[in-house]
């Protein structure tokens, strides 16, 4: 069974969209300025800012107890993202056709455990790996190998699909594996490397490449 290597965050599920939805429900709470939304989305990077330098920054602009921002980085995303239709069927029609799905995701292990499962991506995908367990980040081949392993398949003939030119495209291409890159309307930036494709949405990647095996 052919193997599709899937990301997480921002490709299977809008983690920023949720990540906004939990900063706003944060600056509510403590009464902090609403237009400040913009200033934490940017500090957050979608996730690329490690989660200590935004703690300490939250903590230093707002003075709220560090227990309590601490409290809303590890619930954050993780307790409001949602896999839309779309992305669910195409997952389906993948498993159906044969591929074997595993999810490749770098973060905190409880963290990324807890969106698969409140998503139900764990009943979907036949497995996962995050980075904090595996102890190798994309785009480094090795958590790549642990994905595979976990699900007992070999990376001949795999494809991955992500949002990330530098941990999922540039992972893609250290493994030697064609690769289809989630842009949500962005422009490709200006890199050495390209992916096989580009699609506008995880969807659209998946079938793209179940397409290929048909």
């Amino acid at each position: 069974m052919p193997l599709l290597l899937l990301d997480l965050d921002n490709t299977l599920i809008d983690r920023d969209a949720a990540f906004r939805g939990a900063v706003t429900a944060f600056l509510a709470e403590y009464g902090l300025p609403p237009h400040d939304i913009e200033w934490v989305m940017t500090l957050d990077a979608s996730g690329y800012t490690p989660r200590q330098e935004v703690a300490r920054a939250l903590h230093g602009r707002y003075g709220v107890d560090q227990d309590a921002v601490r409290s809303f980085l590890d619930r954050g995303a993780a307790d409001r993202v949602v896999l839309d239709g779309p992305t669910r069927t195409a997952l389906d029609r993948a498993v159906g056709a044969g591929w074997t799905l595993a999810i490749v995701t770098n973060g905190r292990t409880a963290q990324q455990e807890a969106k698969i499962r409140n998503t139900g991506l764990d009943e979907l995908a036949h497995g996962w790996v995050v980075s904090e367990a595996v102890g190798h980040k994309k785009p480094a081949p090795e958590i790549f190998h642990a994905a595979a392993a976990t699900v007992g398949a070999s990376l001949d003939g795999a494809w991955v699909i992500g949002d990330s030119p530098h941990a999922d495209i540039a992972g893609a291409a250290a493994i030697g594996v064609p690769s289809v890159w989630v842009s949500a309307g962005r422009p490709w930036p200006e890199t050495a490397l390209r992916p096989t494709r580009t699609s506008s949405d995880a969807a659209s990647a998946i079938d793209s490449v179940v397409r290929t095996r048909m």
